[in-house]
């Protein structure tokens, strides 16, 4: 049912705020990125470029990285900066 998507623990810097969450495998980083600082953030537009990095072995993703070419798994603890 969800061979599409990972479920990944995701921590908000600036919110101080955990979360679990389904991401879809075939999307890139960026649009989960402006996803995420949409839904959090109230839609608010402040110019700011979140990123999203890999707690466990401090990758820094690219925007344009495909979620399945990256090593974001199942059980994947990141972090929004």
């Amino acid at each position: 049912m969800f061979e599409n998507k990972v479920l990944v623990n995701l921590y908000i810097l600036s919110l101080g705020i955990n979360y679990e969450m389904y991401v879809p495998v075939n999307e890139r980083v960026g649009n989960i990125s402006k996803l995420l600082n949409t839904a959090m953030f109230d839609g608010v537009d402040n110019g700011s470029n979140y990123t999203l990095i890999n707690i466990e072995d401090g990758t820094y993703y690219k925007e344009n990285d495909i979620i399945r070419d990256t090593n974001i798994k199942n059980g994947t603890r990141l972090l929004l900066v």
